[in-house]
């Protein structure tokens, strides 16, 4: 259940918040603009490569490495193939995992690096394995680490992580805010001088003030009646979220959405693009899984009993309107199902600032349910 009065109570959200984690959402744009000086410290703003690479392929563990890699595929679009190497091995421990460079990788590529550890004895193989082939190495990682001495010493290009004092005993979790702008922002900045992505540093700078921004309007002072990332983390108690996007950023939110929801307030979700999802969640909403399915539910006992879990969609578009829109259609599916609906659309602005304020309203939303969650 959830514990909407918490939500008004910024003392006792602050109590309840053990992992830092309202801190560290209201800190992104901050580690945004370190990221960038620290890429620009690592001499990226100076780079002048040749062109293009062939293709990109990303490495690293857990869902931050994986959002990285949706985030800057879904950037790159038909201009150049963006793969993540999944990791491989008998446990999700730094010192098991192993990844694998395909057969066809030669020197016309690039190979990032993106981990929050830097302590993976895999990935330091990964980057010998990679300079074997002549393949360009980069990596984003914590400072000091064993990632690091790996990367400089086949001559790559290692650009030191943005951190917190407070996460230097205990790295932070995959999908912890602010730790994908840490890893994504240098990211951002390199590609952008390969021509394969748009994000020069005032554009970089207004993903940051757009990341204020969100933090001044869903942080812990703001009332739940105007604070859009309480209001969502209300509208989802007691809920199955049926994460729907639309729109050419959108996807990649949608599914750091549902991996947040599930790794920091432990609730299942799923995420599907317009039009498509229309169809593939339709049955959801006629299931045991919708609204009305359960006769019974009104007349519970709202103390005693728990809840049944219903569907209710979340759709999130990175674009207000449009002629070829599929939200009409969605609104029009939900509601013929007493299915509820909630909606996400960010202000105007370029698309890396569309893009950041999208991922810090659902991120604020995601703590904001984990905080206010009976566990």
């Amino acid at each position: 259940m959830l514990d909407e009065s918490l939500l008004d109570t910024p003392d006792a959200l602050a109590e309840a918040d053990h992992r830092g984690l309202l801190r560290g959402a209201a800190e992104a744009g901050a580690r945004v603009r370190t990221a960038v000086r620290l890429a620009t410290e690592a001499g990226i703003p100076n780079l002048k490569p040749d062109g293009r690479p062939r293709a990109v392929l990303i490495a690293g563990p857990g869902t931050a490495s994986a959002g990285v890699a949706d985030l800057l595929g879904t950037l790159a679009g038909s201009g150049c193939p963006v793969t993540r190497l999944h990791p491989t091995g008998v446990a999700p421990a730094a010192g098991a995992l192993r990844w694998e460079l395909p057969g066809w990788v030669g020197s016309l590529d690039l190979l990032l690096v993106a981990t929050a550890d830097g302590t993976e004895p895999g990935l330091s193989l990964l980057v010998d394995q990679a300079y074997r082939r002549g393949c360009t190495v980069v990596a984003v990682a914590p400072a000091h680490t064993p990632i690091a001495d790996a990367v400089e010493g086949v001559y790559g290009l290692f650009v030191p992580m943005a951190t917190a004092p407070y996460e230097q005993d205990e790295p932070p979790a995959a999908t912890a805010p602010g730790l994908l702008w840490a890893l994504l922002t240098p990211m951002l900045a390199l590609l952008d001088r390969t021509g394969l992505i748009t994000a020069p540093p005032d554009g970089l700078e207004k993903v940051a003030d757009r990341l204020d921004h969100v933090a001044q309007r869903c942080g812990p002072a703001i009332a739940t009646y105007s604070n859009p990332a309480k209001t969502l983390a209300a509208e989802l108690a007691e809920s199955l979220p049926l994460i729907w996007t639309e729109g050419l950023s959108s996807g990649p939110v949608g599914r750091r959405f549902a991996a947040a929801l599930a790794e920091l307030a432990g609730r299942p979700a799923l995420a599907a693009h317009l039009p498509e999802a229309l169809l593939s969640h339709t049955v959801l909403l006629s299931g045991a899984l919708a609204a009305g399915a359960d006769p019974d539910d009104f007349f519970r006992d709202r103390v005693e009993e728990q809840a049944a879990l219903h569907a209710r969609v979340v759709l999130l578009r990175d674009r207000a309107g449009g002629a070829l829109t599929a939200a009409p259609a969605a609104r029009e599916l939900a509601l013929s199902h007493d299915t509820a609906i909630s909606e996400l659309e960010p202000e105007q602005g370029g698309d890396l600032e569309t893009l950041a304020e999208l991922i810090a309203v659902t991120d604020f939303a995601a703590v904001y349910l984990a905080l206010a969650s009976a566990t």
